[in-house]
């Protein structure tokens, strides 16, 4: 499979799951809004369901935001060019495992039933990998690995 093609249909999958997510998430802020709604007015104000209500809203909310966060950096991975160092958008082959440089998402299987790992930027395997080009060997929890292909 064309390489390009693959790490577009890899964000595609990390997309269509973090748009489910996202439907989800509206789905349940919608229904926490409608029992707050459907309670009516506060008994008094030491009404603590409606707060736990209110609550719950918000922290949704929160979540919401952050995923819509995630789905932004999704969109601005640069699917027309082709990594020649690892960083945010690079898809990774080593001899270990095959990852996606993007959002946590985690296992995630292609169409051909090839997994690939959704990992952050941030986390310490990606960390480790920054800015190493195809070929390079290096070490992460005692094993040395080396970056089979880059796209």
């Amino acid at each position: 499979m064309e390489k390009l093609k693959l790490k577009r249909e890899i964000t595609g999958i990390c997309r269509k799951i973090k748009l489910e997510s996202e439907a989800n998430l509206i789905t349940a802020i919608r229904d926490a809004e409608q029992s707050a709604n459907e309670y009516g007015q506060p008994k008094d104000r030491y009404d603590s369901y409606r707060a736990q209500l209110s609550t719950k809203r918000d922290m949704l909310a929160q979540q919401l935001q952050k995923l819509q966060e995630e789905i932004g950096l999704i969109d601005r991975i640069d699917l027309n060019r082709e990594c020649d160092t690892v960083g945010f958008g690079a898809v990774v082959i080593t001899s270990l495992q095959k990852v996606f440089i993007s959002i946590g998402i985690g296992k995630i299987k292609v169409e051909e039933g090839t997994e690939f790992y959704a990992i952050s930027a941030a986390v310490p395997f990606a960390k480790a990998i920054r800015d190493l080009r195809k070929g390079d060997i290096f070490e992460f929890n005692g094993r040395k690995l080396e970056i089979l292909d880059l796209f």
